[in-house]
């Protein structure tokens, strides 16, 4: 049976995000445990398992495939938020809620699930070419586990790299080049300030350490900018309810609780839900 015909709509993204997250994560393992040392404890730890010495190749990369598990499930929230599209829409509908004047309403639970699944939404894309280019192949042995890594990212990469500024990838290449020595401190000064003359042509070629700080200030700036947008007409309800009850003299009467239900009554009447949830998903560039 073909691959592709194992799993079908959600669960393959799901599936597909996580193997993709599980693979990067245990080839990061494996550079780390041959610099920490902990390749000679691993070793160590097969010839106590497999005291003949047979098969001992095959169960140290065991051993390390089960801590890139591991890992991985420790820091799978962060994934999530550093390399998709969760940051931004979990900040603006948070925006949102403030702007209503609604504490609890909707419950924390509610936004975060509302974001994740605009999150699949938008990366549904994304991960449907890592699982098409990258896992399945592997998964059917037709290709090896440092080809699969390298066909995973690259969409992740893409869809990052389309949706970062320009300045902010600058900001992070100066600070980059700078470590590195790689430029004169002068070049490197007017990168910082926002050129981006020192950028590759070539997206492709950006360093992850440099794209994936970049992404996130990007989608923090993007994200304020439009909970600023959604906030001004809410304030305005405000001050035009408080402006109100000064001239007739009810100081005493809290204006938030007297706009509470213009604010939800003009919400509902624009289709906010609708209209909140289009223009997020319409805010992304293809990856």
């Amino acid at each position: 049976m073909p691959t592709g015909t194992l799993l079908r709509g959600p669960g393959r993204f799901a599936l597909a995000a996580l193997l993709a997250g599980l693979i990067l994560v245990a080839g990061a393992a494996t550079a780390w445990a041959q610099q920490s040392g902990l390749g000679e404890l691993i070793g160590g730890l097969s010839e106590v398992l497999d005291p003949e010495g047979e098969g001992s190749g095959e169960l140290s990369g065991r051993l390390i495939q089960m801590f890139g598990l591991l890992t991985l499930l420790s820091i799978a929230p962060g994934l999530l938020i550093v390399m998709t599209s969760f940051t931004r829409f979990v900040v603006v509908l948070s925006i949102m809620r403030m702007a209503l004047g609604l504490n609890q309403s909707p419950p924390n639970m509610v936004i975060t699930s509302l974001a994740l699944f605009l999150t699949f939404y938008v990366m549904q894309p994304v991960l449907q070419d890592s699982w098409d280019n990258g896992l399945a192949p592997l998964i059917d042995g037709a290709i090896t586990e440092e080809q699969a890594v390298e066909r995973i990212a690259e969409p992740f990469h893409a869809f990052m790299a389309n949706n970062t500024r320009d300045k902010d990838l600058a900001l992070f290449q100066g600070f980059a080049a700078q470590a590195d020595a790689v430029v004169p401190d002068e070049t490197v000064e007017g990168v910082t300030e926002g050129g981006v003359d020192a950028l590759p042509e070539d997206r492709t070629q950006i360093a992850w350490s440099v794209l994936v700080p970049a992404f996130m200030i990007s989608e923090l700036q993007r994200a304020f900018t439009i909970g600023f947008l959604i906030f001004v007409p809410f304030l305005a309800i405000d001050l035009i309810v408080s402006a109100i009850l000064m001239g007739a003299g009810m100081m005493m009467l809290s204006p938030v609780m007297i706009s509470l239900p213009f604010k939800v009554i003009f919400f509902v009447a624009i289709d906010g839900w609708y209209r909140l949830a289009g223009s997020l998903i319409q805010s992304y560039a293809g990856g």
